[in-house]
C-alpha cells in the first residue's frame, strides 16, 4: 500500500494557517488583557470652573433629604417591612430616571445565627454593554437588635442611610449627563451597588457579617464578562470600587488604606480644595479638610473586603475615627450634620463626572431640584 504524503505546498499552507492562527490567538489574549489594564492608566477630564458651577447647579440637599434620605431612615435589618421598604424604595427612585438604569436583584438564602434568612442585593448598571464601570456602593441594612431594647430602634442613619441617598441623589442629579454618556455608548459606564446584610446579626465573625457583599462578589466572580468570554469576568470590569460609609457625622476624616488607588483620594481632596476656593462648599473654612491621602488608615472590615481579595481596586470612604453615634441609637437625623452632607455630595457629583469625562448639561426642568 502506498503512503500518502503531503506536498511542500499544502505543508506549508498548513504551517502558515497554523501560525496566523497562533498570532491572531494571541493578539485576542492582549487586546482582552488590555481593556482589564486600561484602568491603571485612566485618566479624567478636569472640568471648568463653569462647568462646576452648572453641574452644582442641579442637586439639592433639601430634596434629597426629603426624597431619598427619610424613607431610609426606618429599621431596615435584613427581611423586615424596613427592609423591603427600602429595596423598593431604591428600585423605584433608579426606575423613574431617564437615563434608563438596568436594574437586577441578587436575591439568595444564606445561613445566619438566627437560622436560614434571605437577603437581597440590588445593582443598578448604567450601560451594561460597557466593558469597564466605575462602581458606587453601599450597604441599606440596618444593624439588628433584639426586641429586649424596649422598643427602642436603631436607624443607622450614618450607617448607612446617608451613603444610600447620596448615591440615589446624584444619580438623579447627573440624570441627563448619565443618559447621553448612555447614548454614545462608550467603554466605560457606571454601576450601583446596594448590599443587604452587611451587619453581623449576632457577632461579627467571617459568616456572620457582609452576606451580600460577599455572595455578589462571588457571583461577579463567576460570570463571564463581557458575555461570552473565557478568561474575563465581571470583577475584571470594575475600574473602581468605592464604598461609601459612617458618613453624615461633622468633621469626617478619608484616609488611605489602598496605596494602588491613593491616586483618587488625592483627587478627592484636590477637588474638595477646588469648590473650597470657588466658594462652594458650605460651613468650610480653611481648617476644615475631608480627604486626607497622607494618613494611612488601618485595615477595616467592610463590604470591599470580598472584592478586594479578588484583586479589585479599592477606594473606601469611611472616616476615621468612626462617627461618635456609632453602632448607638443617636445614629439618627437629629445627629446628622447637613452641611457636611451638602459638600461630600458636591465633591462625588464633580469625582464622578469627571472619572467619566462627562460635561455638565443644562438644567432639565424634569429633574430640577
Amino acid at each position: 500500500m502506498t503512503e500518502r504524503r503531503s506536498s511542500p505546498r499544502i505543508h506549508l499552507f498548513y504551517v502558515v494557517s497554523i501560525c496566523a492562527t497562533f498570532i491572531d490567538n494571541i493578539n485576542g489574549q492582549r487586546a482582552q488583557v488590555q481593556w482589564t489594564q486600561d484602568k491603571i492608566s485612566h485618566k479624567p477630564s478636569t472640568l471648568s470652573s463653569s462647568d462646576i458651577t452648572r453641574v452644582l447647579s442641579h442637586t439639592d440637599l433639601n430634596q434629597m433629604w426629603q426624597r431619598d434620605l427619610r424613607p431610609l431612615l426606618v429599621t431596615r435589618y435584613p427581611n423586615s417591612a424596613g427592609s423591603l421598604a427600602a429595596q423598593q424604595h431604591i428600585k423605584s427612585t433608579l426606575g423613574s430616571l431617564r437615563a434608563g438604569w438596568d436594574v437586577k436583584e441578587d436575591k439568595f438564602e444564606s445561613h445566619t445565627p438566627y437560622g436560614p434568612m434571605t437577603f437581597n442585593n440590588i445593582i443598578a448598571t448604567l450601560n451594561p454593554s460597557a466593558k469597564r464601570h466605575l462602581v458606587l456602593a453601599c450597604h441599606y441594612d440596618s444593624k439588628y437588635y433584639p426586641p429586649q431594647w424596649h422598643g427602642r430602634e436603631f436607624l443607622g442613619a450614618t450607617d448607612s442611610a446617608v451613603p444610600c441617598a447620596m448615591m440615589l441623589e446624584l444619580v438623579r442629579a447627573l440624570d441627563q449627563e448619565l443618559k447621553t454618556l448612555k447614548g454614545s455608548n462608550p467603554n466605560l459606564s457606571l454601576q450601583l451597588l446596594f448590599f443587604d446584610g452587611e451587619e453581623a446579626l449576632f457577632q461579627w465573625t467571617s459568616t456572620d457579617s457582609l452576606y451580600g457583599s460577599r455572595h455578589l462578589a462571588q457571583t461577579m466572580e463567576n460570570t463571564a464578562h463581557p458575555p461570552g468570554a473565557t478568561d474575563t469576568n465581571q470583577l475584571h470590569g470594575i475600574d473602581l470600587f468605592l464604598l461609601l460609609d459612617l458618613i453624615g457625622g461633622p468633621s469626617p476624616r478619608f484616609g488611605n488604606q489602598f496605596p494602588n488607588t491613593a491616586r483618587w483620594l488625592t483627587r478627592m481632596q484636590n477637588i474638595e480644595r477646588r469648590l473650597h476656593n470657588t466658594g462652594h462648599l458650605k460651613d468650610h473654612p480653611n481648617d476644615v479638610q475631608y480627604f486626607w491621602p497622607g494618613m494611612p488608615v488601618g485595615p477595616v472590615q467592610d463590604d470591599h473586603m470580598p472584592f478586594l481579595n479578588r484583586g479589585v481596586r479599592v477606594l473606601h470612604l469611611i472616616p476615621t475615627p468612626f462617627p461618635s453615634v456609632w453602632h448607638t441609637f443617636d445614629d439618627n437625623e437629629q445627629n446628622l450634620d447637613r452641611s457636611t452632607i451638602e459638600n461630600l455630595n458636591k465633591i462625588l457629583q464633580v469625582f464622578v463626572l469627571e472619572y467619566l469625562n462627562m460635561t455638565p448639561q443644562a438644567l432639565n426642568p424634569q429633574n430640577a431640584p
